[in-house]
């Protein structure tokens, strides 16, 4: 596969609206290779996962983020060791946020979610993902189910005395407020998201909604390697290497 054939794969997989809505997130940050039979995948474009790419002769990076421009001298770094090492990469941020395979979607999936009931949109900002359990479960079964798939310290709260039956989803920085009054909108009891501040705790008190907290990268892992896995069924050809990061957004220490 070359890099146009990838492109190509790209146009089938996305919507065609989405892509054009959201033109100015995702795209290529480098490219080196035009010879694709191995592709790396993760959450962020780092200098750690350049280097896990480059042990295991990657020849395309596909990532949810590119190198963020506000961690200073971080995109140039990335850029010059992806072109040292003759590593294509391509990233797509929003249109895999609100894609029916993406991040959000993903997520529900391997926690067990089996009815979604909506999809995670854009609509002039995020709108969580909504989704059911056939069978309401315990809160505590909830939380070890996504401490086991993100294989993290997963952050709970508990704010009401219900089984969890109907969840809102919004991986990453899903955070706001305005996230979780959506949620409460549609009647979840629990809302789960890979990041939280002050407020997101203090008004999912105030509203009674449970509250689970992944960290950024790993709430979103799953809706990379869904589309890693969907390219893949494309081109039998094309190897797959998850390259997996730790867990840095929690201090073990």
């Amino acid at each position: 596969m070359n890099l146009e054939q990838f492109e190509q794969h790209i146009k089938k997989l996305f919507d065609e609206e989405l892509l054009e809505e959201l033109c100015d997130d995702y795209g290529f940050t480098n490219k080196s290779n035009n010879s694709i039979s191995r592709i790396g995948y993760s959450t962020n474009l780092s200098i750690e996962t350049i280097e896990k790419a480059v042990k295991n002769n990657v020849d395309l990076m596909v990532t949810h983020h590119d190198a963020w421009e506000f961690i200073y001298g971080l995109r140039e770094e990335c850029l010059k060791k992806l072109q040292e090492h003759n590593i294509s990469h391509f990233w797509i941020h929003g249109p895999l946020d609100f894609s029916e395979f993406g991040t959000c979607t993903s997520l529900m999936n391997v926690v067990g979610i089996d009815n979604i009931i909506k999809y995670s949109v854009y609509n002039n900002g995020d709108v969580p993902g909504i989704g059911e359990f056939s069978e309401p479960i315990d809160f505590h079964l909830l939380v070890q189910k996504m401490r086991d798939v993100l294989e993290e310290p997963v952050r709970a709260w508990r704010n009401n005395d219900k089984k969890v039956k109907k969840v809102g989803v919004l991986t990453g920085a899903g955070h706001s407020s305005n996230h979780i009054k959506m949620a409460i909108e549609e009647g979840c009891d629990t809302y789960i998201t890979g990041e939280a501040t002050l407020y997101t705790i203090q008004y999912a008190q105030f509203v009674g909604i449970n509250l689970l907290v992944g960290s950024h990268t790993f709430t979103e892992i799953f809706g990379v390697e869904s589309l890693a896995n969907k390219i893949q069924h494309l081109d039998k050809a094309i190897k797959l290497v998850k390259l997996k990061e730790d867990h840095f957004e929690f201090n073990h220490k």
